[in-house]
């Protein structure tokens, strides 16, 4: 009987207020906008590739510096940096430096902390700004790797890898700089997309790339976990790449 009252109540609603009813139909189940309709029925996949293919080498930018980065990361990039408040950033692998100059302009927003940056080609790279330190050279040779362990020496540090994504290249990298991350800071691993995707995708690669270093290093060093809530926006391009040093 109750079941039958209400019903009868909605059926007197809609005789009294058939605008409003219909509006609210409309609302619920109304077409998607044909111009929409391709953008909003992407997968994940789509969209990664679409990216990649379409605006990071040269649609993507920081204050008008290219900055080869997908936004959802940079966007984690700025929370831990609030969070951490890094003393240096030590990035290896600039290009043209856009992401240099984001990361030097994230710790001007928290008032302190410093940017080495490592690359060995300088030649497209334009950026200055009195946070960056600019070290040009092998980042895995002795002399470089000496003078950022100088310069990091008893500060906390936060390390973002975008150089060689070669396995061999990245392993080395996380053995040779791991002890200088601090505890509760991060190692970064980017680009461990290539190894989800196949060289058909334009993305993947016929060789190893970060992800197989990534599980090597961990299978051996337990000072690090993969912190899997930097990744929750899912459109990542550093999967199981958020290495927060735990020990």
């Amino acid at each position: 009987m109750v079941k039958v009252r209400a019903l009868i109540s909605k059926l007197a609603n809609v005789v009294r207020n058939p605008r409003n009813t219909l509006t609210r139909l409309w609302r619920r189940f109304r077409p998607m906008r044909s111009d929409y309709r391709n953008r909003l029925n992407m997968t994940l996949k789509e969209w990664l590739l679409y990216h990649q293919r379409t605006i990071v080498f040269d649609r993507c930018s920081w204050m008008g510096v290219p900055a080869l980065k997908n936004p959802f990361d940079s966007w984690i990039y700025q929370e831990l940096i609030f969070k951490v408040r890094p003393d240096i950033i030590v990035e290896f692998g600039a290009k043209y430096g856009g992401s240099t100059l984001f990361f030097a302009h994230m710790l001007d927003l928290i008032g302190s902390g410093e940017v080495i940056s490592v690359d060995l080609d300088r030649s497209v790279y334009n950026v200055t700004h009195p946070r960056i330190i600019v070290l040009t050279g092998d980042s895995i040779s002795a002399e470089i790797s000496a003078q950022i362990t100088e310069i990091c020496q008893e500060k906390s540090v936060l390390i973002v890898h975008d150089a060689n994504h070669s396995r061999d290249s990245v392993f080395q990298h996380l053995q040779i700089y791991w002890h200088l991350v601090t505890v509760g800071s991060y190692f970064i691993i980017e680009d461990g997309l290539r190894d989800l995707f196949t060289p058909n995708d334009s993305i993947g690669s016929f060789n190893d790339g970060p992800l197989p270093a990534i599980e090597q290093f961990l299978a051996k060093n337990k000072n690090f976990a993969v912190d899997e809530e930097c990744e929750r926006y899912i459109l990542t391009y550093n999967p199981r790449g958020f290495l927060k040093r735990v020990h």
